[in-house]
């Protein structure tokens, strides 16, 4: 071994010449060096100054083209949205030939045009975008009347591109829009939206710099790309998500420049400046490899200069220290090889004081001569104290034989092993040690044994405590009330309990070791195979049911839950099979089943009776209505007789008015009713329903009041059918309202996407147990008693209809008093005829 490797150091010697000779050597070397170094910093210092006052300089360039661009397209704006202002929606599209006339003037402009807030193209200077119908959210937020917004960077050519079925525009291809809101005469708000061509931000940053390899990007404040020149090689519309200027310099910074990360890969000199009106930031880069290059070529000659004087005082510094270290090396020899062997020695000594097993050596009839400091832990005395004991004395009395043969005189034997246990006392805890021994010997003759005691006790309590863990795991699955099985991956039995005995009637002695396949038919035993094979392939749990055979011949439905237990090695080793007797379960499945159909029968056959009987009452109570109506007419001179018509004629109409709602009750139920639902504002219709009860509100001197969105509240819905609801709500608010009381109608858009419409009266209300109650058939309110009630269908027939149409209808008690009515549509767009829902 190398003593140096080893750490061995000799004793301390006199001062040598030949130590001094190479430091020397090396502080001329550091002299040359120190001088190079700073003459390179300081030129590298003004080379990097200079190219980034450059940088500097570009990006203010850049960064005052760029807003003045913005700027003037935001004046012309200006003055064209004043022209605008005094237009109404329909006469906007006479301003086109202004609008071309203002883009003779900006250049950098793709288009103008003017959009709607439902996003159509009301007039352009770019032919193919009239009229067209544009997504409005992809040009950012809309800007409300006299202001103004700068978008982010839009892919296409022009506004065509965005509307729906349009093809896509070449990558790299897209506008800025600038958007002006404007208020027209007639109060509609409108959006002059200006195309900024990114082409002309980055003809002009290529133009300004001048460089191949540098680098100019213009970005949003939140780093997205407008444009930039070849040399970044990024397309516009990409994020720069971790660029150091958006991650630790803006906002606090609006321009500076550092040496680091940018665009490219490689580092970068990088100078940013944020317009001073506009949400952009102008970005240039130049590669610092440039600046080392042109750094390097400078300092050429004198790094040559350099190196020639090191090599110079390298060759003088090695003559003079090898003629001086000749003479000291057979010196330095010797002083090491001796402390080498005191180095070892005391390595020996720390090594078998550190070793955590008990190390001993005996005589040849094994007394002990020597132990180590892990005799504490076992005898609970110094180790001196161990010396001249056996160490047979030390263990379980039935162990004692075995670790005195580990000292037999057969010189046969070479290493010796045993177990031996320690019985503690006192403080002292049981320890149970693998022992092994070597005997010494000398010219063939054991002179003494050299051993080892390995302290295993953790290893054997594990042991004995998996032990009692398996034994207590095999018990719970024994009494387990559940059949149990396991299988090997082959799908062989390796065990099973009492329960799963019990239910197939097989024992286990006989089944053990055998296929489980062989007791089943062959498509049963692929089925379960099959899972088996999912199962051992993907691990886990899987759970499914089967029909089984039972011990009485029998077949159950069962529940087969199967476990992958894993081996040794990581993999399945078997599968854990449990039964779970479901068959009287599934029996009380299928009869719930047959039960419902059976009460699903007779509620068909009892709508469909009812529909039957009430056209056939139609039909007399047509004639004893027309007679009543003759019988008042003739019997105008006889006041007895004319009351008693009047009366047949009420009652008529009050039969009537039950039998169609008894008609609609059933057509609504019937599988044949059909609603035409077509895409309606939901407005006109509230407004045709008030018109037609205005008599029942003079009637009793209300007032209804209509509080309506001004935006159009559009759903799908049968007009006819929905207006039937609002009748029914509305007219039973009038049944219930005071003498000049007051019934308020609202409707809105939801957050949820739904048509919110309100029903508010100032009657007495619903008791609170009945709110639910009174949309049932037949139910009507207790408030009704005083005489105002009706056949009890109203609601029940709202409720219906609205659940046709996928909406709901519910009420509430007003705190103030009074009830309101809630009733919710899905907002929807297209037109079709749709069965109603069952």
């Amino acid at each position: 071994m190398n003593p140096r490797a080893s750490g061995v150091r000799p004793p301390a010697a006199f001062w040598q010449p030949s130590r001094a000779v190479p430091w020397v050597g090396v502080l001329l070397a550091l002299l040359v060096v120190g001088a190079t170094a700073w003459l390179g910093w300081a030129e590298h210092h003004e080379k990097v100054e200079t190219r980034r006052s450059r940088v500097e300089l570009l990006a203010r360039v850049l960064e005052d083209h760029a807003t003045r661009t913005v700027e003037t397209t935001a004046i012309a704006l200006g003055s064209l949205s004043e022209l605008l202002a005094t237009q109404s929606a329909g006469a906007v599209g006479e301003v086109g030939p202004l609008l071309g006339q203002a883009l003779v003037g900006l250049p950098f402009l793709r288009s103008l045009a003017v959009v709607d807030a439902q996003g159509q193209v009301l007039t352009t200077t770019a032919a193919r975008d009239f009229g067209r119908v544009v997504d409005v959210r992809v040009l950012g937020p809309w800007p409300t009347a006299d202001r103004e917004r700068l978008g982010g960077f839009v892919a296409g050519r022009s506004l065509a591109d965005l509307a729906s079925g349009s093809s896509a525009a070449p990558d790299g291809v897209g506008f800025i829009p600038l958007l002006r809101g404007i208020q027209l005469r007639d109060g509609a708000v409108v959006s002059l939206v200006a195309l900024i061509n990114p082409d002309a931000f980055s003809n002009q940053q290529q133009l300004t710099l001048d460089d191949e390899l540098s680098g100019a990007l213009l970005t949003s404040f939140d780093g997205t790309v407008l444009s930039t020149t070849p040399s970044v090689r990024l397309a516009p519309g990409s994020r720069l998500r971790d660029h150091p200027v958006f991650r630790d310099y803006l906002p606090a910074h609006e321009h500076g420049s550092y040496v680091g990360r940018g665009a490219r890969d490689e580092p970068q000199l990088v100078a940013f400046r944020v317009s001073r009106s506009r949400p952009l930031v102008v970005l240039v880069e130049h590669p610092m490899a440039d600046v080392h290059a042109a750094w390097w070529a400078s300092m050429r000659s004198f790094v040559a200069l350099a190196a020639v004087l090191l090599v110079f005082v390298a060759g003088m510094t090695l003559t003079a220290w090898r003629s001086l270290r000749a003479r000291e090396a057979t010196r330095q020899l010797l002083d090491l090889a001796q402390a080498e062997v005191a180095l070892r020695e005391r390595e020996l000594s720390v090594t078998i004081k550190s070793v955590q097993d008990l190390i001993f050596r005996t005589d040849e009839r094994g007394a002990i001569t020597f132990v180590n400091e892990r005799w504490m832990a076992i005898g609970g005395d110094t180790a001196q104290s161990a010396l001249g004991r056996q160490l047979h004395e030390l263990v379980l009395p039935e162990q004692r034989d075995a670790v005195r043969a580990l000292f037999s005189a057969d010189t046969r034997l070479a290493v010796r092993h045993a177990q031996a246990t320690v019985p503690g006392e006192g403080a002292l805890r049981t320890r149970h040690f693998d022992v092994a021994v070597v005997p010494l010997m000398r010219k063939d003759r054991i002179v003494g044994f050299a051993g080892s005691a390995a302290d295993v006790t953790g290893r054997v309590v594990a042991q004995q405590k998996l032990q009692t863990q398996l034994t207590i795991s095999a018990l719970m699955l024994e009494i387990s009330p559940l059949p149990l099985s396991m299988l090997d991956t082959l799908g062989r039995y390796l065990s099973v309990n009492q329960a799963w005995e019990d239910f197939t009637g097989r024992r286990r002695e006989d089944v053990i070791g055998q296929a489980a396949a062989s007791y089943l038919p062959p498509e049963e035993a692929e089925m379960h195979a099959a899972r088996d094979r999912e199962l051992l392939a993907s691990g886990g749990r899987i759970s499914y049911e089967a029909s089984v055979m039972h011990r009485d011949g029998s077949r159950r439905d069962v529940m087969l839950i199967k476990v992958a237990v894993p081996g040794d090695d990581g993999g399945p080793s078997g599968i854990l099979t449990v039964l779970m007797d479901v068959s009287e379960f599934r029996a009380a499945e299928r009869a719930t089943r047959d039960a419902r159909d059976v009460a699903e029968e007779a509620s068909r056959a009892k709508t469909e009776f009812i529909a039957n009987i009430s056209h056939e009452l139609r039909t007399p109570l047509q004639s004893i209505l027309g007679f009543s109506e003759l019988g008042m007419v003739r019997g105008r001179q006889h006041e007895k007789l004319a009351s008693m018509f009047t009366d047949i004629h009420s009652s008529g109409q009050r039969m009537l008015a039950l039998v169609n709602d008894l008609l609609d009750v059933s057509k609504i139920e019937s599988t044949v009713g059909t609603f035409h639902l077509e895409r309606t504002d939901l407005r006109t219709l509230v407004r045709e329903v008030a018109r037609e009860i205005d008599p029942l509100l003079a009637g009793r001197q209300l007032t209804l009041a209509l509080a309506l969105s001004e935006l159009p509240l559009v759903a799908k819905v049968d007009p006819m059918r929905f207006q039937q609801v609002l009748r029914n709500v509305i007219a039973n608010a009038i049944k219930f309202s005071p003498f000049h009381g007051r019934i308020d109608v609202s409707g809105e858009t939801t957050a949820a996407g739904e048509i919110h419409l309100a029903v508010r009266d100032q009657g007495p209300g619903i008791p609170p147990e009945e709110i639910e109650r009174v949309f049932e058939a037949f139910v009507q309110s207790s408030q009704t008693k005083d005489g105002s009630g009706g056949t009890g269908l109203g609601l029940a027939i709202c409720r219906k209809i609205l659940e046709a149409h996928g909406g709901r209808i519910h009420a509430e008690n007003l705190a103030g008093g009074g009830a309101a009515f809630h009733i919710h549509v899905p907002a929807r767009a297209s037109a079709e005829t749709a069965p109603v829902p069952l």
